[in-house]
Parts: C-alpha cells; structure tokens; sequence
C-alpha cells in the first residue's frame, strides 16, 4: 500500500528541489486573470502562427491581444468564445501589432487548447 500523505510530501518536496517555478500567494495575486469574449480574429499576414484577436474585457473595455494560435484554430471557429486572458500584462508589440494582454491556453505535445470557461458569465469577471 502506499502512504498517499507520504508519496504527496515527497513529490512536493522532489518539485521544489528539481527548480520548480515557486511562487507565493503574494506573487500570483499580481496576475490579474479575466474572462474576454472574443469579438473579432484574423490571421496576420506574413505570420503562420499568429491571430489577431479584438476582446471584450466589460468594464475594462475592449482589447487587441495577438496570439500564436494559428496552427491550431482557424480564426472564425475564435469568435464568441469565453477565454481567459492575463489583463495587465505589459503590452508588447508582435508583427507591428500591439498585444495588450495574453490569452492562457493549455499545449501538450503537437495539440494546444485554449483555457475558455463553461457557461455564460460576464466578459471582464475576474478569475482568482
């Protein structure tokens, strides 16, 4: 049989000391997640991997984010999708267009699934 409160302490224990990425309560209250609906996605041109997307935050109010998701969605199969995106990341410029955010998405091998939510809500809801 094996001690589950055991096997959890040393696989806690074993992460931490391999390097794992720790960080406190403190460091993750300053990533503020927010539900956006995506409004508008096109390709950018001359780019294989990235779509430009137009968010709506609610009282944020709305966003253009830039994604490397091309490979994986084809932009019209994006619009009206709940997503979750970081909504105060610096914002950087990809291609000559500005990404005012990032959305989160979860990529295990070849396959890439964005994190959306299950059901209706609010677009701009705050993810904690």
């Amino acid at each position: 049989k094996i001690d589950l409160e055991k096997f959890e302490k040393v696989v806690r224990t074993v992460s931490v000391e391999k390097g794992a990425n720790v960080i406190t309560i403190e460091d993750f209250s300053k990533v503020d997640l927010r539900v956006a609906k995506i409004l508008m996605a096109e390709r950018i041109p001359k780019s294989k991997k990235l779509i430009r997307l137009e968010i709506d935050l609610g009282s944020l109010g709305k966003r253009q984010i830039v994604a490397g998701i091309a490979e994986f969605y084809k932009p019209e199969d994006l619009v009206g999708k709940l997503i979750v995106v970081v909504a105060n990341l610096k914002p950087a410029k990809l291609m000559g267009y500005e990404s005012q955010g990032m959305l989160l998405a979860a990529q295990f091998g070849d396959d890439l699934k964005l994190i959306t939510i299950d059901g209706d809500i609010t677009p701009g809801a705050k993810v904690s």
